[in-house]
Parts: C-alpha cells; sequence; structure tokens
C-alpha cells in the first residue's frame, strides 16, 4: 500500500519519501508521512520556491520509475550512485555518515576488515559498496527489514555487528529504544546527501539548488538537522 497526492497542480511541489525510511529522517503514519528531517526539508523547499508542498510516500522499488515519469518532482537525501534512473542532482547538502555498530559482548573491532566472514546487521535492499570493496565475498550479510529491527536483534543478541545510519542511530540512543550496549561506532562511510529532480516533472534544478543555497547560508538545513539530535 502506498499513498500519492489525488490532485496536483502546476504550483505544487511534489516530494518523494522512500516508504522504508525511519525516524529521525521520516515518520509515517498509515503511510503518510507526519514528521522528520524529509518533511522538514520538503516544507521548507516547497516555500521557498513558492510552492504547495505535496507528499508522495512509495516503496523503494518504486520511485525511481515515479521520478522517471514526473509523477514526483524531488527526492531527497540520496547520491547518484544509489539510484538507477537519469536525474538532474542538486549540490550536496545534507550530512550522511553510515557507520558499524558492534555489542559489547564482543571485542570492538579496529577496522571493517576484522569481520570478514561474521554476520553484519543490514537492511534488505540497500547496498553497502563500503563492505562490499573490503570484505569482497566474505561480506556475510544478516538481512532484516528495517534497521529499527537490525538494532532489536542486535538488542537480543541474534547478531553482534550491524551498519546503519550515525543519525538512526544517535536517534534511536537519544528515544532509548531499543536498549543497547555497545563499543563506540566504526565509521564506514561518509556522503553528503543531493536531491534527484526528475527532468519531467513541474520544478527545474536550479530552483530547488537556489532554495537550497540559501537554507545552507541561513543555517535552516543544520537548523533541521540538530532538531533531531
Amino acid at each position: 500500500m502506498f499513498l500519492v497526492p489525488l490532485c496536483v497542480q502546476a504550483g505544487d511541489l511534489v516530494i518523494l519519501v522512500d516508504t522504508g525510511t525511519e525516524m529521525p529522517m521520516a515518520r509515517f503514519q498509515n503511510y503518510r508521512l507526519v514528521d522528520g528531517i524529509h518533511r522538514d526539508i520538503g516544507l521548507e523547499l516547497a516555500r521557498r520556491t513558492g510552492r504547495t508542498p505535496k507528499f508522495m510516500s512509495l516503496p523503494r522499488k518504486r520511485i525511481v520509475l515515479a521520478m522517471e515519469r514526473g509523477e514526483a518532482d524531488v527526492l531527497c537525501s540520496y547520491v547518484p550512485e544509489w539510484l538507477d534512473g537519469t536525474f538532474h542532482w542538486t549540490q550536496p547538502f545534507i550530512p550522511i555518515v553510515q557507520v558499524l555498530i558492534t555489542d559489547r559482548s564482543v571485542p570492538a573491532p579496529h577496522d571493517v576488515a576484522e569481520l570478514a566472514g561474521k554476520p553484519i546487521g543490514t537492511v534488505l535492499g540497500y547496498v553497502h559498496p563500503e563492505l562490499e570493496k573490503i570484505l569482497g565475498k566474505d561480506f556475510v550479510r544478516a538481512d532484516g527489514p528495517t534497521t529499527e529491527a537490525n538494532l532489536r536483534k542486535v538488542a537480543a543478541g541474534r547478531v553482534k555487528y550491524a551498519v546503519t545510519g550515525r543519525s538512526f542511530l544517535d536517534y534511536r540512543m537519544k528515544v532509548g529504544d531499543p536498549i543497547l550496549t555497545l563499543h563506540p561506532p566504526l565509521v564506514v562511510s561518509t556522503y553528503m546527501g543531493q536531491c534527484a529532480v526528475s527532468p519531467r516533472g513541474r520544478v527545474k534544478v536550479d530552483e530547488i539548488d537556489r532554495a537550497i543555497g540559501h537554507m545552507l547560508r541561513d543555517g535552516t538545513v543544520n537548523a533541521i538537522v540538530a532538531k533531531y539530535r
């Protein structure tokens, strides 16, 4: 099941969000986006471009097609390597840090290479090129449906390692659910996320890029990210 805008006008900005996204990036109620960084950024982009925000929620497997068809205008917090489609891209502006977490019941690894042959909690359908490059055929995935599910597996002792976003980990540690006893996380990769803009959408990439530039200069991006720390 998914939610799409029922009526889209020329003056709307349709912001696409993957339904598999979790807080602090997104929270859904009945498949409707109600909170999170994606919502805050989408509202700001719409306001600064003088458009009406409309949020489209789709499963990860459907987001590329929706963007290619122009059903959605923008998809944020991605990098070109993560999407197969051909889109216009804004300047980088959203910090994305992927970390490896380790339960304290086992020694902390000094680097990723030490995890060769050991199951690592990953999310089904997500790619981890850095881990694949370092571990190769010894990268053993323990796929779960969501990042939250993987953290619960770590808390329950079912896996000792998992890869996750730093912002998600910080948020879960802040709310204390699940209760985790971890070594300091090991940074796997660092990106600056961008917005993909549909070539067939209602807005030009230059328009979105100008809005992002203003949000960076006046501190709006930092304020949005800090809100969920």
